[in-house]
């Protein structure tokens, strides 16, 4: 196999525990880089994120963020591409997600903040920057949203995803991230292996040259989709299920080893 391309889920999987590019990871996608084979961040994060990470944002040719609704430029701090969620559709989905899980809180992401209704508790250590809005309805006045959230700080994210697959919600892509008590939803034809498809085919490198990295249900159609794929150690069922491989753990540079196998293939 002629490999093109890494795409590479971040937390969890990249990243060491802390959200740390440890130096042998950095230097495996720099040599990655200089065989020719370009780097892509595959992420449930914004492009935010990246101005507090420089070195990964140095590291990689590409992030596709927000689970695929955002390709950006970290080099340029441009967002390429977006596909979004329509306003209507987010407040219909988060209106019966709602009723189907009471207790949960909603917000939407824009690609440049959080914006959420009173009582959303859902806090990151990075990157966060947020908005509360006055009223439930006055979150879907946001411009653009790139990405739906749902929390219950009481929930299990694995729960709260089955009982949203058992709700009518059409015209969105349900997932999480291992976000604890924390859905992720994007428009229906956005996840990460569509968007990592199309920033593929425009550079005509096939599924079949791509190597794929995650540990988490939001990783699982990348998958799914690439020519080789890794699951982390100790991912998700649903994530090791999708994948061809194993590589090792976060916390032991189990994705800078494998790629570092690959190049001396």
């Amino acid at each position: 196999m002629n490999t093109r391309a890494i795409a590479t889920d971040l937390d969890g999987t990249l990243l060491a525990p802390g959200r740390v590019l440890t130096e042998r990871s950095r230097l495996a996608l720099q040599a990655a880089r200089a065989h020719g084979i370009a780097v892509i961040a595959v992420t449930a994060r914004p492009p935010r994120v990246f101005d507090e990470w420089p070195a990964l944002a140095a590291s990689i040719d590409a992030a596709i963020c927000s689970n695929g609704a955002l390709v950006y430029a970290p080099a340029r701090r441009e967002i390429e591409t977006s596909r979004t969620l329509a306003p209507e559709t987010a407040a219909a989905v988060a209106k019966t997600l709602r009723a189907a899980l009471p207790g949960v809180r909603i917000a939407v992401e824009t690609g440049f903040t959080v914006v959420a209704e009173p009582g959303y508790a859902k806090v990151d250590t990075v990157g966060d920057r947020r908005l509360f809005t006055g009223t439930f309805d006055e979150v879907f006045t946001a411009d653009p949203i790139v990405k739906l959230l749902v929390h219950d700080a009481r929930g299990s994210a694995d729960a709260m995803l089955a009982a949203a697959r058992a709700t009518a919600l059409p015209g969105v892509h349900l997932t999480h991230a291992g976000g604890e008590g924390l859905l992720e939803i994007t428009a229906a034809d956005v996840s990460k292996a569509t968007t990592l498809a199309a920033w593929c085919a425009a550079r005509g490198i096939a599924a079949a040259e791509v190597v794929a990295f995650g540990d988490m249900p939001n990783d699982v159609p990348m998958l799914r989709w690439a020519g080789r794929s890794f699951a982390v150690a100790g991912a998700h069922p649903e994530a090791a299920a999708a994948a061809s491989d194993r590589c090792g753990p976060c916390d032991d540079d189990g994705v800078a080893r494998a790629i570092e196998a690959i190049l001396a293939a």
